[in-house]
């Protein structure tokens, strides 16, 4: 099972606060992101229960420090499972662990955690792409930590009511960074302040910060050091070293508890005598306690076997890029696209899933997704022979189509299929309908109605969601269909094998078999719920052949574009008026996919694509005296509709607001009246152009939105380019060799796995490529000997401080 997971990245204006490095390059920063594939493996030698059923139900989890970002299926009765599973995911933080859990599944009580594996960030570079096995550690938590505090140390003399001297430690803790989360959420944490010796403990508390993970606490400590009777003023400030060498300062970090016991999140502890007169202030990492994970021996507990890669990006400013991306934009246009600088970034990488994520990405920023899935499309039904085999192959094409549906159609997923799903995984009716796999006392025909129920309920689910499809996916597919029918003219059916190839095969059929690959589920689903979830995607597959979907209505949106909504309103003027008054005109309004028309009789007469649509809201009847209105914004000046009712205009505005709702640039504000006799009535504005005065109704969901940084995207690629410079270097020897011998000359394989359509053409793009990359290895290499020259955590003085720890 494969579970590729990218988490969110914010505005570039934020990525200070989420990088896990940066530093200074020609007057800009050089932003670095870490990115992680892992594959765990299995597990072997777990400890056995004590009773005469030693078997276990074993999962694993990936930690970033101590939060969760992935969990494996459950393996039942095992104490050497076999997982197999990859993740992919970028590293949205700093972090101090990869840590990897082995838990015993438990129905009724807290899941068992048997032990754990923690590779260290500054190790991981040991351990890529090469398949390893760990011995699991005991798990205590008094030793899982992670996080920073934030320090200033100071001892001060001072002089008594009775003159004599004395000497004053001042612990001021700033704030702390980085402090785990409990039980999934930010933790409410405070720290005890103590002074601590032979015989003494003096502790002082910070006040408790509620639900952070970087408290701001900025509370100062004083505490009295005492001076011993051998002390002269001649010493001025010194300490004498029998005192000064037993005492130390300890931090310790608390998650409160309220009602139950307080977690221990951390401590650190500094010697006094490392202070002299100055202020000594520093970041130091927390550590666990000295007398935690000492509970087991850590050769009791098993092993477990992982594959781990991890890179990093150092991504350089903007207009470093500008060479590559324009190549890279421009491959949609190349003719053959075979020679396209994507098409080659495909050829040349081992794994296309590599190459087609920032690929995609990139193209998608860049509004060239269309036209190049098109292009790629195209290439593959050239050498596609058989109807029933339409974009069914592992290609570029199939891959990128794969990727841009999961970025693009996730809240699609979201709002189609997550309710039906919790409803399956949180109720399970048995499905099981394979003679084999029945058990005794099992009643088949109850199966069947189960089974059929579900998968009437997914189905219509499905075709009833075509409203929803998004815009971007409907362009695909309306290009598909087309050229599905221009290769196979004789066959009807084609158009719909075409885009079903895609939509039910390769889009809805995988997310439900795997709802938490697609973020619908927040695990893997229990064994029962996973076969029932296998038997309704291999059902919905076949309804999804093109003889079931000839009459599908999401399909027809898909392909056709057709009418979704068709109606007579009324509309206000755009431009003209009469006796300087604009009126009101019965016209007939079309919605489809793609745009938005009225009619005076068979040709509109006025369309807006949907692409352009900013918001679509309702309008107060106080504007024009004239209720069930509403408005369409789409530009400087809005289209104002009145429905016959106010059915129809709820109608009209859910419809409006769903086929635009990922369009970029949509309004967050609006005006709910109209600007009439220079002023808006609602906020009395005397600018037509004036920003909106109330909070949109109908505004994009957040996790719908597409954030992508173009920079980030073309640093992969040139980081991939980079890697098979060998292979680029050989395709371009073959390119030369074709050119000039008229045919294949050399050995069949220096070049039978590369796509060669025009030699000269590929050739050319090859070298652009190979002197863009060489061109770009310069700065990359000048800032990496900058960076490994200098320290990596705060200054020198701070490292050594916290090696004192």
């Amino acid at each position: 099972m494969f579970n590729r997971s990218r988490l969110k990245k914010k505005k570039k204006k934020d990525f200070v606060q989420n990088i896990i490095d940066s530093g200074e390059y020609g007057g800009s920063r050089v932003l670095l992101w870490g990115r992680v594939l892992q594959m765990v493996s299995e597990a072997k030698n777990l400890v056995p229960y004590s009773g005469p059923n030693k078997m276990r139900d074993c999962f694993c989890t990936i930690n970033l420090d101590q939060e969760e970002v992935f969990r494996t299926q459950v393996v039942e009765k095992s104490l050497s499972p076999f997982f197999g599973e990859e993740f992919y995911f970028e590293i949205p933080r700093t972090f101090q662990c990869l840590s990897f859990y082995i838990y015993d599944k438990s129905v009724l009580q807290r899941d068992l955690r048997i032990g754990k594996v923690a590779i260290k960030k500054e190790d991981l570079c040991k351990y890529t792409s090469k398949e390893t096995w760990f011995l699991l550690q005991p798990v205590d938590s008094n030793s899982e930590v992670q996080g920073k505090v934030h320090l200033e140390l100071k001892l001060n003399e001072l002089i008594t009511d009775n003159g004599s001297v004395c000497q004053q430690l001042v612990v001021h803790i700033k704030e702390c960074h980085g402090l785990p989360l409990v039980n999934g959420q930010n933790c409410d944490p405070y720290a005890t302040v103590s002074l601590m010796g032979p015989s003494r403990n003096d502790q002082k508390k910070t006040k408790v910060k509620k639900k952070t993970s970087n408290p701001q606490f900025n509370e100062t400590f004083y505490f009295e050091v005492t001076r011993s009777s051998s002390y002269t003023k001649k010493s001025q400030f010194q300490v004498e070293e029998e005192d000064i060498e037993k005492l130390e300062v300890r931090i310790d970090l608390w998650n409160n508890g309220n009602l139950v016991q307080d977690v221990f999140l951390g401590e650190i502890k500094v010697p006094v005598k490392v202070l002299g007169n100055d202020s000594f202030q520093a970041w130091y990492l927390l550590q666990p306690r000295e007398n935690g994970n000492k509970s087991s021996k850590t050769d009791d507990l098993g092993s477990l076997r992982l594959n781990v890669c991890y890179t990093e990006d150092y991504v350089l400013p903007s207009e470093y890029y500008a060479s590559l991306r324009n190549l890279l934009l421009k491959s949609p246009d190349v003719q053959p696209v075979s020679a396209s600088a994507a098409y080659i970034l495909g050829e040349v990488c081992r794994d296309k899933y590599d190459a087609v994520l920032p690929l995609v990405r990139l193209l998608l920023h860049h509004q060239k997704i269309v036209p190049f899935v098109t292009a790629v499309a195209e290439l593959d039904l050239k050498d596609t022979q058989e109807v029933n085999t339409i974009f069914r192959g592992n290609t570029l094409a199939t891959r990128c189509l794969d990727e841009m549906m999961k970025i693009v159609g996730k809240h699609y997923l979201k709002v189609t299929l997550k309710p039906v799903l919790d409803e399956i995984c949180e109720s399970p009716k048995p499905c099981e309908i394979d003679p084999i796999k029945l058990k005794e006392g099992d009643n088949v025909e109850v199966h069947k109605e189960n089974l059929r129920y579900y998968v009437d309920k997914v189905f219509s689910t499905i075709v009833q969601s075509s409203i929803s499809c998004p815009t971007l996916m409907c362009d695909v597919f309306y290009s598909l269909r087309h050229l599905a029918a221009k290769r196979f003219p004789n066959d009807p059916h084609v158009q719909y094998s075409a885009v079903s190839s895609f939509v039910f095969l390769r889009f809805f059929a995988v997310a439900v078999v795997s709802p938490h690959t697609f973020h619908l589920r927040p695990h893997h689903p229990d064994a029962q719920t996973s076969r029932t979830l296998t038997l309704i995607s291999k059902t919905i597959q076949t309804l999804g052949s093109w003889g079931s979907l000839s009459k599908s209505k999401l399909v027809s949106l898909c392909i056709y574009n057709v009418i979704s909504l068709y109606s007579e309103m009324y509309k206000r003027a755009q431009g003209r008026t009469r006796i300087g008054k604009k009126n009101f005109k019965k016209r007939w309004f079309c919605l489809t996919s793609r745009e938005l028309t009225y009619h005076k009789q068979r040709e509109p007469i006025y369309n807006i694509p949907i692409k352009n649509i900013l918001t679509v809201e309702k309008l107060e009847e106080s504007a024009f005296n004239r209720k069930n209105m509403f408005q369409v914004i789409y530009g400087e000046k809005p289209l104002y509709i009145q429905a016959n009712n106010c059915v129809e205009a709820s109608e009209w505005i859910e419809a409006l607001c769903r086929v635009s709702r990922c369009n970029q640039k949509r309004l967050s504000v609006y005006h709910p009246s109209a600007f009439l006799n220079g002023n808006w009535l609602c906020c009395k504005a005397t600018t037509e152009n004036t920003k909106g005065c109330t909070p949109c109704t109908a505004g994009v969901p957040a996790d719908i939105q597409i954030e992508i940084d173009g920079d980030r995207e073309t640093e992969r690629i040139y980081s991939l380019f980079a890697i098979n410079m060998p292979k680029l270097q050989k395709m371009e020897e073959a390119c030369g060799s074709i050119a000039v011998y008229q045919g294949p000359q050399k050995e069949l394989d220096d070049y039978s796995n590369f796509t060669i359509e025009d030699s000269v053409a590929t050739f050319q793009t090859l070298q652009q490529i190979i002197a863009i990359v060489e061109k770009l290895n310069e700065p990359h290499e000048k800032y990496r000997k900058k960076r490994s020259s200098s320290a990596k955590y705060g200054s020198e003085w701070v490292i050594s401080a916290v090696r004192l720890v």
